[in-house]
């Protein structure tokens, strides 16, 4: 491995951790990710791009590009369910294109890569133990493809970057459960202030009252919390209300 890869990988682990930190979501991170992977195999003879894809138990595919050519190139092999980016996840293999034109496995993904310029497309998996599948995909340019020394450090780079994956989709997992539970209590909120207002227009306990909500929920066909926000929007003029669990 020449120098500069070597430098390229040992800067990798730190930068990674930044990256996870100073992300907003999964998206961006992957978006960032990319970039970073393409500066790291670009070189004077042509630029490479990158592109990451996720693939979640029960969710839809995450892609993040450093272009818009590596994410429509990743999103056709998606929705396609095959290419070369599919195969390295699936087969937990590293899958090189020396050559797209010369490529007959996946005819469609290889003129789309051709037609925007690339020539080579090296696919990378990453070991994210249960958490899912994923890949790094590298575009190079026509008339350049990826040295024995670069596909070495491609993988070496998806090995440094498999910790850091693994991390930010378990910090989106926690972002999704807290807005979740921000969601449930925000539409407990409205519930219980409903039960209130009808408790108090029909002189009922409570469980009664819920039984009138729930009843108009059924014969609207509409969601109790929708039948709730409106009895209170009615008196208070405004849904936006906030739990006694927000700061």
């Amino acid at each position: 491995m020449e120098l500069a890869e070597q430098r390229f990988v040992d800067g990798t682990a730190e930068q990674l951790q930044d990256l996870v930190l100073s992300s907003g979501d999964l998206d961006e991170f992957l978006g960032e990710l990319a970039q970073h992977l393409a500066n790291g195999l670009s070189h004077a003879d042509g630029e490479v791009i990158c592109a990451v894809t996720v693939a979640r138990p029960k969710k839809p595919a995450a892609t993040g590009a450093g272009s818009q050519k590596a994410f429509e190139l990743e999103e056709q092999q998606v929705e396609a369910g095959d290419g070369p980016c599919i195969a390295a996840m699936s087969e937990a293999r590293t899958v090189y294109v020396g050559d797209v034109t010369r490529e007959s496995r996946w005819q469609e993904f290889s003129q789309a890569a051709a037609d925007r310029g690339c020539g080579a497309v090296l696919a990378v998996p990453i070991d994210l133990d249960a958490e899912g599948l994923a890949a790094l995909s590298f575009y190079a340019p026509h008339g350049s493809g990826f040295t024995d020394g670069e596909i070495l450090t491609a993988e070496n780079a998806a090995r440094q970057v498999s910790r850091p994956l693994r991390l930010s989709l378990r910090i989106g997992r926690l972002r999704d459960a807290r807005d979740d539970l921000a969601s449930a209590m925000k539409s407990r909120t409205v519930i219980d202030m409903a039960i209130g207002v009808v408790m108090a227009q029909n002189r009922c306990p409570p469980d009664e009252a819920f039984t009138l909500l729930r009843k108009a929920s059924n014969a609207r066909n509409i969601k109790l919390r929708e039948v709730a926000a409106s009895i209170v929007a009615a008196i208070a003029g405004t849904t936006d209300l906030r739990s006694r669990f927000d700061l």
